[in-house]
């Protein structure tokens, strides 16, 4: 049973992936997602946005990533507007990267795949034009009158283009103010795991219905998607394939991770430090790492 709501300001840090070839992920996650490269050691290839770390890329796959196996669904990064979102839709566009924008009505939301098969989403909030939720164990979406809509509708790419300036570079990085929103998961049992990242995390729960729940801290509409659509049960990726190494929960002060520290060990899961921070895995074998924001590792 749940004890204690993790702190209203954590958020979602960088995602350590799984790829099999560094020079194609670079160029991949560089040229086409607009991302910019850190710093990095001969092991890791870090990308960012305005200096913050949000993707770090280990090259040492041998294969790419197995489907139904518990993993990443997808990895979200949240744009600070239309215009960004725009760029990012055109830039694929033009490169012929496969993309499917959608329009969730309180998001804007481009989802596509990295070459080894690593499930992203690129989106911008927007609330203004209406909500999205689940009512009686089902999706529910509607525009800000009131009226019911899809949620999966296409994007108005008139509307979305509309937002770039006629002296736009499509190949402009993303900006500053670009961070993880959120990051989907598979995992075996969607009980099992809210169990995890509620009753111990101490993460809110925002929806759920049979094989899907959404969860969050201090209202977001998900910090963490977790569904069963690879299998009740799946397991984990084999040894050398692609796919999530592992993920980052970044709370603001000492005292946040110490409680949620705490909690963890309390119910008998076994932390080690790491990059910085303390890391565990969940019933599904996802490797979560949990560091204070800002904080160096």
């Amino acid at each position: 049973m749940k004890t204690q709501s993790i702190a209203a300001k954590t958020g979602m840090g960088a995602v350590d992936l799984a790829v099999t070839d560094g020079d194609t992920a670079l160029r991949f996650y560089r040229d086409y997602v607009g991302l910019t490269p850190l710093p990095s050691n001969e092991n890791q290839i870090r990308m960012g946005a305005g200096g913050r770390e949000l993707v770090v890329l280990h090259p040492d796959a041998e294969r790419a990533v197995v489907p139904k196996t518990s993993g990443l669904y997808h990895l979200a990064i949240v744009l600070p507007d239309r215009r960004e979102l725009a760029r990012v839709i055109a830039r694929l566009g033009r490169l012929r990267w496969d993309q499917y924008p959608t329009d969730h009505v309180m998001t804007k939301a481009n989802y596509l795949w990295d070459p080894d098969g690593n499930g992203i989403e690129i989106y911008v909030e927007s609330p203004e034009d209406g909500t999205m939720g689940m009512v009686n164990g089902t999706y529910g979406a509607w525009d800000k009158d009131g009226r019911p809509r899809s949620g999966r509708d296409p994007i108005d790419l008139e509307e979305m283009f509309s937002h770039l300036k006629p002296d736009d570079r499509l190949d402009e990085p993303m900006p500053a103010g670009t961070k993880m929103g959120h990051i989907h998961l598979h995992v075996a049992d969607v009980d099992e795991a809210l169990r995890f990242y509620v009753d111990l995390v101490g993460f809110d729960v925002m929806g759920q219905m049979p094989g899907v729940g959404f969860i969050s801290a201090g209202g977001y509409h998900h910090h963490l998607g977790l569904n069963e659509w690879a299998g009740h049960g799946a397991r984990p990726a084999p040894a050398g394939a692609a796919g999530l190494r592992r993920f980052t929960i970044e709370l603001p002060t000492r005292r946040d991770l110490d409680d949620v520290v705490n909690r963890l060990e309390h119910g008998e899961n076994r932390l080690s430090e790491e990059a910085g921070g303390l890391a565990t895995v969940d019933p599904s074998a996802n490797h979560v790492l949990f560091r204070i924001a800002g904080e160096k590792a």
